[in-house]
């Protein structure tokens, strides 16, 4: 680690990314755009203080010895761009939720909420969309029929 970091930078680079997490699992899109801008922020304050610190590295001006370490820094600004461009899609996909539901809070799937009633209720769905007969079917995993299993000896 760099010379310049000490604890309080390290507290702080926690703080950030433990809001964030905090955030990120929260319902609205604008709370998880919070979270992963501030996830993104911890993260490149954690990159930065990865690297050599020390002068500006422009050859022939300072020492190669003196020059900090110009690797952290280009990750840092590629970081930038991506956590960028991230918030904007994030910033797009709030407005047309608030443009077309009046929030921004993500709804639950209905196909999960039938899930998790045909659970509680023990059923198995019987729809196959695949439209393949059962036999070349790779998905569909069939259990023998007891008269079948009686017939082969499994049970």
């Amino acid at each position: 680690m760099s010379a310049d970091a000490n604890l309080v930078s390290f507290v702080a680079i926690g703080v950030l990314v433990g809001c964030g997490v905090t955030l990120l699992l929260e319902r609205s899109l604008s709370r998880v755009l919070l979270g992963i801008i501030l996830i993104g922020n911890g993260v490149n304050l954690l990159i930065i203080f990865g690297g050599r610190s020390g002068r500006a590295p422009i050859a022939g001006v300072t020492e190669p010895e003196r020059m900090s370490d110009t690797l952290p820094q280009a990750m840092v600004l590629t970081a930038i761009v991506i956590t960028f461009g991230f918030t904007a899609f994030l910033l797009a996909i709030s407005y047309r939720s608030w443009y077309l539901t009046g929030d921004d809070e993500v709804p639950d799937d209905l196909e999960d909420q039938q899930i998790v009633r045909r659970a509680a209720r023990k059923e198995v769905s019987t729809a196959d969309l695949g439209g393949e007969p059962p036999e070349s079917d790779p998905e569909q995993v069939d259990v023998p029929a007891p008269w079948q299993r009686r017939e082969e000896g499994l049970g």
